[in-house]
């Protein structure tokens, strides 16, 4: 008799949800609704520049580490070296901490909608509190280690996102076949009062007039956190272009259909990046005779935008967490509780969250804070994806005894057409992130551009001055607490026998 298991593959379609499910976000809904038909221009470009290549590449460099642990960090490190890596996975935590505070302005703007106040979605005193005050409750349950953290995370997706992402397709399919007025289609509410006409094409005057690029391509972003996967799949060199070609689809046409329905109900000029969504709900379902389902459908979308926080809350700390090994911490930073969380990074990352969650407080308009944070986490995100393609070139020539189940097809000249590719995507798109989006108001030019490039320098200088002031003790330190954790994990068993 064989006894030998047979192992259990993980199936194209499998990773393709999971795939979808590490991008798909509702709060790009308005941000690409805002853009009219020229969405189709940018999702097409962000696909093609940017989902792909970053697909393709991190699902190589996945399977070449699949034994290590440290994901980007383990990557970049081994191409460039720790300074590197231990800047890739910094950049990968910190926009995440500057994520945050634009999801949850997202929840507050659908928040606003629950005691029937959708004007509260435009204050910023509102928002910023919302954002403050929901963060550091998330902070408290991820110290915690609380299972609350797991059923939020997996009840958000589905109620918050998948059941409202595909009510408000369907409701925009209904306004379409009941002969309703397309507000993309109407010349009269097209955003911009020289070139006011539905088009494929942006009308390009200048590097502004595309900024929103940036936005979007970070909808599109976190593609490599499931590229781990592809060891674990029973024909990877086949199946997993499958999958990724499945996700792009569903992707795709999640993010198209859901933005053509608040585009179709809200006129460009009036979509709010924060309540956009909801502001669609609340007209179409008032068409309808359905205006009590929108409390209902603020508190989902909401609820799915809190989720999302929390899935994310503790990840990226961990992934800076597993830089102490060598040394790249300094104590107090590499600190665990008994639940294995990072006290002392989750701190800090609170700290920064209510900083930056402080901008909805000193700016006018609430959609240009938004955007501004939004800026700053897409300029940040980018670099770790410029090392990230270049670490994958370089390894091939450095390192081409690494085990790779999966490679970017297309051998020497398929890596090099890929990495280029996606690097020249994301160029382009970190440099239109420095400049104001011409087709929303946002006061100061100058001060827009100061604090994405302040925030950028800043964000992205902080791993290296941490990197150049490493001591050995730091290393030594923690050899020493994992060798006391060992101990103690060795008395608690001995006094459980």
């Amino acid at each position: 008799m064989n006894n030998v298991k047979t192992r259990n593959y993980l199936s194209a379609g499998t990773l393709t949800l999971m795939i979808v499910a590490s991008v798909i976000s509702l709060r790009g809904l308005p941000m690409m609704a805002k853009e009219g038909l020229s969405m189709l221009f940018y999702i097409l470009f962000a696909v093609v520049l940017f989902l792909l290549p970053a697909s393709l590449v991190s699902a190589e460099l996945g399977s070449a580490f699949s034994n290590r642990d440290g994901g980007v960090y383990m990557w970049v490190k081994s191409a460039f070296g720790p300074g590197w890596g231990f800047t890739a996975i910094w950049l990968q935590w910190i926009q995440n901490v500057i994520w945050y505070p634009t999801v949850l302005g997202f929840a507050a703007g659908s928040l606003a909608y629950l005691p029937g106040r959708p004007a509260l979605a435009a204050n910023g005193t509102y928002c910023g509190l919302v954002v403050i005050i929901t963060f550091w409750l998330a902070t408290l349950f991820a110290l915690k280690g609380t299972r609350t953290v797991g059923a939020v995370t997996k009840y958000g997706v589905l109620l918050g996102t998948i059941i409202p992402g595909v009510f408000i397709i369907l409701l925009g399919l209904f306004w379409f076949f009941k002969g309703m007025p397309l507000a993309f289609l109407d010349p009269e509410t097209v955003s911009g009062a020289l070139h006011a006409h539905p088009s494929f094409f942006p009308h390009i005057s200048g590097l502004s007039s595309v900024a929103f690029l940036a936005g979007i391509i970070l909808l599109f972003a976190g593609v490599e956190v499931q590229a781990v996967h592809v060891t674990e799949m029973r024909d990877p060199a086949r199946q997993f272009p499958l999958a990724m070609l499945g996700a792009a689809v569903i992707i795709i046409l999640l993010f198209l259909l859901g933005s053509l329905a608040v585009a179709a109900v809200i006129p460009a000029s009036e979509i709010s990046l924060t309540a956009g969504l909801m502001e669609a709900f609340r007209q179409i379902l008032g068409k309808f005779n359905l205006g009590f389902l929108v409390p209902v459908m603020g508190a989902l979308t909401a609820f799915g935008a809190i989720g999302g926080v929390m899935s994310w809350i503790t990840g990226p700390s961990k992934g800076v967490l597993s830089t102490a090994s060598d040394g790249e911490l300094p104590p107090f930073l590499s600190r665990t509780n008994r639940a294995g969380a990072p006290v002392n990074i989750l701190i800090i990352q609170a700290l920064i969250v209510t900083v930056l969650g402080s901008c909805y407080f000193i700016m006018n308009n609430v959609n240009v804070a938004f955007f501004v944070l939004s800026a700053m986490t897409v300029t940040l995100y980018l670099i770790m994806y410029i090392l990230m393609y270049l670490a994958a070139l370089k390894l091939r020539y450095s390192a081409p005894e690494l085990p790779r189940t999966y490679k970017v097809p297309g051998g020497w000249a398929g890596i090099w057409i890929v990495t280029l590719l996606g690097v020249a995507g994301v160029g382009f798109a970190f440099v239109v992130g420095f400049f104001p989006p011409s087709n929303l108001a946002v006061g100061n030019p100058v001060l827009y551009v100061t604090l994405v490039t302040a925030g950028t320098v800043i964000f992205t200088g902080v791993p290296w001055l941490i990197h150049l002031c490493r001591k050995p003790a730091w290393s030594n330190h923690q050899q020493i607490k994992e060798g006391e954790s060992d101990h103690a994990a060795s008395q608690d068993h001995s006094s459980m026998q």
